[in-house]
C-alpha cells in the first residue's frame, strides 16, 4: 500500500494532516484534509468548462437560458458575482415576413372594370382608412360602378407585384444612413382572433419606414431580424438607434451594431423620444381599426406592406414640406410623376 507522500499538503489550509479518500471518476487517487475537510486528486487534469468564463469575475459560468440566436450566461459564484452575460450564436438570422411576401404574377386578364377605378378603390382603402365595403359604396355613388368588396379585395392582393416593383425601381436611390437617428418599435394586431406582433423601423429625418416584421412572437428573434434587416438595406445611421427599454433590442444592438449608441427612452422626460414611430403606429392603427383583424397571417403581410408603399411612396407629408418620404430619403420622381405613380407601376 503505497503511502501520503511527505510532500503533499492541503492546497487550501497547507496541512500535511491528510488520508486517502477514494478516487475520482478518473481513476485519480484523491485526498481529504483532516483540518479544512477540503478533498482533491493531485493528478487529476484541470477542469475545463464547455462554457465562457464569467468575463467580470474570470469564473466558471452557467447556461442560464438557451435562445435560438443566442444564449444567457450566468456566473457560478452567485454570492459575490452573480453576472449575467450572453453569447451570440453563429447562426444564419432569419428574414423579415416582409421578405416572405406571397404574390401573384401580375395580369391584366379578365379585368371588367377600367383601371382609374381599380386604381381609385386602392387609394380610398389605404389612404382613406375605408373599408372594402365603405369603399364598394363609394364607387356606386361616385362613379355609378357596381363591386363587390370581395373582389376588391381581390385587386389589393393582384396589384401588389405591379406597386412592389415601384419600391424597387427607386430603392438603388434612397439613402438614410446619413441621417442621425433610426427609431424602432412594435405594435399588436389581431390576425384570425389572435394577437401579433408588427415590429416596425422608421429613419427619424425622412420619416420613412425602413422595414417591417410580422410574428406571433414577442422575442429576441424577431428584433434580430429587423435590425439585420434593415442593416442590410440601407446600412447605419450616423449616430444612433432609439427603442424603448424592451431587453430584446438590447441584446441585438450589442451583437450586431456594437460601435453605434443604443438610446432606451425610459419616459417622456428624456431628450430624446420615440415619438416619430408612435406617431406612425397611430396613423397605422387608424387604418387598421376600421379592418376589424385580418384573416390570415399572408393577407395581413401583403396589406400592411401595401400601406406602407402608399405611405412611403404616394401619401404626401406636411411635415416634409408635401413631400413623400420617399423624395425626401433620395428618390427623383416628380409630383407629377407622383401622381401618376400607381399608372407608371
Amino acid at each position: 500500500m503505497k503511502s501520503i507522500p511527505l510532500n503533499l499538503s492541503c492546497p487550501r489550509c497547507f496541512s500535511k494532516n491528510l488520508y486517502k479518500f477514494g478516487k475520482d471518476k478518473e481513476g485519480n487517487q484523491k485526498f481529504q484534509c483532516k483540518s479544512c475537510k477540503r478533498q482533491w486528486a493531485p493528478d487529476a487534469k484541470p477542469f475545463k468548462s464547455k462554457y465562457p468564463s464569467c468575463p467580470k469575475c474570470g469564473k466558471t459560468s452557467f447556461l442560464h437560458h438557451d435562445y435560438k440566436l443566442y444564449s444567457n450566461f450566468r456566473c457560478n459564484d452567485r454570492k459575490n458575482c452573480n453576472h449575467s452575460f450572453f453569447v451570440v450564436k453563429l447562426v444564419e438570422v432569419p428574414p423579415t415576413s416582409s421578405k416572405d411576401l406571397k404574390l401573384e404574377s401580375f395580369t391584366m386578364k379578365r379585368m371588367r372594370h377600367p383601371f382609374h377605378i381599380v386604381l381609385t378603390a386602392l387609394v380610398q382603402y389605404f389612404i382613406g382608412n375605408s373599408t372594402f365595403r365603405k369603399v364598394a359604396e363609394t364607387l356606386y355613388l361616385t362613379n355609378q360602378v357596381k363591386v363587390s368588396h370581395v373582389t376588391i379585395s381581390k385587386w389589393c392582393k393582384r396589384f401588389a407585384p405591379a406597386l412592389f416593383n415601384v419600391t424597387n425601381r427607386y430603392k438603388d436611390q434612397i439613402n438614410v444612413s446619413d441621417s442621425d437617428e433610426w427609431h424602432f418599435d412594435e405594435t399588436y394586431i389581431k390576425i384570425k382572433g389572435k394577437w401579433y406582433y408588427l415590429w416596425l423601423a422608421i429613419d427619424s429625418e425622412t420619416r420613412m419606414i425602413l422595414d417591417f416584421h410580422l410574428s406571433p412572437y414577442r422575442d429576441a428573434t424577431s428584433a434580430f431580424s429587423l435590425i439585420h434587416s434593415c442593416q442590410s438595406q440601407y446600412g447605419t445611421p450616423q449616430t444612433m438607434f432609439v427603442s424603448d427599454r424592451y431587453p430584446a433590442y438590447r441584446q441585438a444592438f450589442e451583437k450586431l451594431l456594437p460601435e453605434k449608441i443604443h438610446l432606451r427612452v425610459e419616459d417622456f422626460a428624456d431628450n430624446i423620444s420615440n415619438n416619430v414611430i408612435e406617431a406612425f403606429n397611430g396613423q397605422f392603427k387608424a387604418w387598421y381599426k376600421t379592418k376589424r383583424g385580418f384573416q390570415s397571417f399572408e393577407s395581413a403581410n401583403t396589406l400592411i406592406a401595401l400601406y406602407i408603399f402608399f405611405y412611403n411612396f404616394i401619401r404626401p407629408h406636411q411635415s416634409l414640406s408635401k413631400f413623400t418620404p420617399a423624395q425626401v430619403a433620395g428618390a427623383k420622381y416628380s409630383e407629377k410623376t407622383r401622381l401618376s405613380l400607381l399608372l407608371i407601376s
